[in-house]
């Protein structure tokens, strides 16, 4: 479970995705504006079921979110169902339990696989053509490899970059369920950087790796080869710095008043602030900007005001 995958390539990726986490927090872009939010959830979907052989575009995964009917095969459409159960109710998931894991893919693989939830106890290979690609650990050694994975993530100190993609290729590796092992194990990796960093919930990082497909295969062989998961982590850290200057280049939009308030709401919580704190928060707007945005709060019941001039002070109700 440790191997020495610490190498100055995933070095430098790490300080290279810590300061582009630090600008996206800066510029507010960590929980995009609700429709962007929509678009990358139905990109993450489409681009994660793809990889496993589904056919359903966004367009029609737009159209199930709008519970319309649309004409595809049934099963793509149950897999989407699910997948777009598991994303909504993504929060309640503890990324540190085996529970919670096998509560996920329950409801992922509902109706599609005979026991769904639980961890297989036969044997299985990965077959690629007519090729094994790929020879589980026996299904006997599965929930003890399981319970190590998970010792691994509540325990030690390696970063929550470094062990998110630990435990996506090691999760990958044992293959704990006898389907949807790859869905799951994508899923889990955003859960685990989401407790750390608020930005991955709707960051669709999947879309890269599906665009670069084969070399997420290639990466996962190469590392079963080495006996480590180096080869996994560089890969895997690249496509999440990728996808955080996506970020950054597509957001350069202006935030609304609205889009203001709510994220110092988040921020501030029920205490009481000034003109002068609200400031400190948006850098780039103006002093009358922001007493208008007060004011439009205000007027909106939004906001509980209290003084005068300089000593004026507000308050979220």
């Amino acid at each position: 479970m440790k191997p020495p995958y610490i190498t100055k390539k995933i070095l430098k990726l790490i300080a290279s995705i810590s300061e582009k986490i630090g600008e996206i927090n800066a510029n507010h872009l960590h929980k995009p504006n609700t429709e962007l939010r929509k678009k990358n959830r139905i990109k993450t979907i489409q681009s994660s079921l793809e990889i496993e052989g589904n056919t359903l575009t966004e367009e029609q995964i737009t159209a199930l979110l709008e519970n319309k009917r649309i004409i595809a095969p049934a099963k793509d459409i149950l897999e989407v169902q699910n997948a777009i159960e598991v994303y909504n109710d993504l929060k309640i998931f503890n990324p540190n339990k085996i529970k919670d894991l096998e509560s996920a893919h329950s409801v992922l693989m509902k109706n599609l696989v005979e026991n769904a939830g639980k961890f297989r106890t036969t044997n299985v290979g990965i077959v690629k053509g007519s090729k094994v690609e790929h020879l589980a650990p026996g299904g006997a050694m599965v929930k003890g490899l399981m319970n190590d994975l998970f010792n691994y993530l509540k325990n030690d100190k390696d970063l929550i970059l470094i062990k998110s993609c630990v435990f996506h290729y090691e999760f990958e590796f044992i293959h704990p369920f006898t389907d949807g092992n790859g869905r799951m194990g994508r899923l889990w990796q955003t859960l685990i950087l989401m407790q750390q960093y608020p930005v991955f919930e709707y960051l669709p990082v999947e879309s890269l790796i599906k665009e670069n497909q084969q070399e997420y295969y290639n990466k996962l062989s190469e590392s079963d080869k080495a006996g480590q998961s180096t080869p996994f982590i560089e890969f895997m850290l690249s496509i999440i710095l990728q996808s955080l200057e996506q970020v950054l280049q597509s957001q350069n939009i202006i935030l609304s008043v609205k889009d203001r308030i709510f994220l110092f709401k988040e921020k501030i919580g029920n205490k009481k602030f000034s003109r002068k704190d609200y400031l400190q928060n948006f850098k780039n707007i103006s002093a009358p900007t922001a007493s208008r945005d007060l004011k439009w709060a205000a007027d909106e019941n939004i906001l509980m005001k209290s003084g005068e001039q300089r000593t004026t002070e507000y308050q979220f109700k």
